[in-house]
């Protein structure tokens, strides 16, 4: 089922038209890219920017499933993140939508993780890109 989703475009000079489409989501939960677990998107959360993620694998089933999208808000210094929210985070070469498991140092390592007790690895908060904000329905 896809999700329910009104588009609204906001016009943008021709060169970004394909890259600026702004998306509203029943609960008005808004983002400007669409794209994967990957460096791309992480750099777009990076940048600020709101971001419409897939992800892929079962290492998160039930929360996610495979292929379910998830709408990430960008990390930022004021962010809150605490143990068991799912975040977009680069942990020994790899990008994952896992959960955090553990804090340390007063809130500058979190220990990544899936939903079937595998451990990613701990990493610092700059490799924390972005905080899953709504879980898209199937």
């Amino acid at each position: 089922m896809a999700p329910d989703f009104q588009s609204g475009v906001a016009k943008a000079p021709r060169e970004f038209e394909s890259l600026h489409l702004l998306i509203k989501f029943k609960n008005n939960m808004e983002y400007t890219y669409k794209g994967k677990e990957d460096r791309a998107t992480a750099e777009k959360l990076k940048q600020g920017e709101t971001c419409w993620v897939l992800g892929i694998g079962n290492s998160m089933t039930p929360v996610l499933k495979n292929k379910q999208a998830v709408i990430c808000a960008p990390v930022t210094e004021e962010t809150v993140l605490k143990k068991k929210d799912i975040v977009l985070a680069k942990a020994r070469g790899h990008y994952y939508l896992h959960f955090i498991h553990g804090i340390k140092g007063n809130g500058e390592e979190f220990l990544i993780g899936n939903n079937h007790g595998h451990m990613n690895g701990w990493v610092s908060r700059n490799c924390v890109f972005g905080k899953v904000v709504e879980i898209l329905p199937e």
